[in-house]
């Protein structure tokens, strides 16, 4: 499931008539890169819910076949939550899936985080990696098995703690995660996995390979457009 149900609101202007995941890159939109990298790594069947301005990314997309992959839509009148957007449609979900925040734009190894997921069947593994500013999202703590120790989203200066990792976006799930997830009720992953950490379930943090680009203010946006017109982000 790819989550681009955001408003983009600290993008603006340019998201006043452009979906935060459809800023484009190189001449094609950030979404396409995203299906091109999970094609590429075999995830054929996806679903991604919409919210703001939705016909710009249902008429570019259409069904996926231009790009080999087949695509639904879930439509949210009101925002869900990344948790509560994913509870959504649960019956899309037939065994163990990968969820990616669609406004990333990412050349990571999924293969890798994948294979890893399968052969130590945790109901959650966590894509992590390095990055200098960790503010905006969630930093956790590892043990020596890569189970996360602790969870601290979008953590204040002292609230970091020594050899931290930064919460990537994406995530391999077992389906039973959607059972713990309150049906019809907005929510966020950041609180499932605090549940799930506080009543002893472990969750595995994967580092994964590759690099990752933030497109979620005007600065994050242009950095990235420069990384990728420099060639030093290898486009997926």
């Amino acid at each position: 499931m790819i989550l681009a149900a955001g408003r983009g609101t600290r993008l603006r202007p340019l998201t006043a008539a452009t979906p935060k995941a459809m800023v484009p890159f190189a001449g094609k939109p950030l979404l396409e890169y995203v299906v091109r990298l999970l094609a590429r790594y075999g995830f054929d069947d996806l679903i991604i819910n919409l919210h703001h301005l939705p016909q710009v990314i249902t008429d570019y997309l259409g069904d996926g076949r231009d790009w080999g992959v087949s695509i639904a839509y879930s439509l949210e009148d009101d925002l869900r939550g990344t948790a509560g957007a994913v509870r959504h449609v649960a019956d899309f979900f037939e065994g163990p899936f990968l969820l990616y925040y669609g406004d990333n734009l990412t050349n990571f190894d999924l293969g890798d985080l994948w294979q890893t997921h399968q052969r130590e069947g945790e109901i959650a593994s966590i894509g992590l990696l390095r990055m200098d500013d960790p503010t905006t999202r969630g930093i956790v703590g590892l043990d020596t098995r890569s189970r996360i120790s602790r969870f601290v989203e979008k953590p204040r200066p002292a609230q970091l703690f020594d050899n931290y990792w930064v919460n990537a976006g994406i995530y391999a799930l077992q389906p039973e995660i959607l059972d713990c997830i309150p049906p019809d009720t907005p929510g966020d992953f950041s609180a499932v996995f605090a549940d799930l950490l506080a009543a002893g379930r472990p969750l595995l943090g994967h580092p994964m390979r590759g690099q990752l680009l933030s497109t979620d203010t005007p600065e994050r946006y242009r950095h990235a457009c420069q990384c990728v017109d420099s060639g030093a982000f290898a486009l997926p």
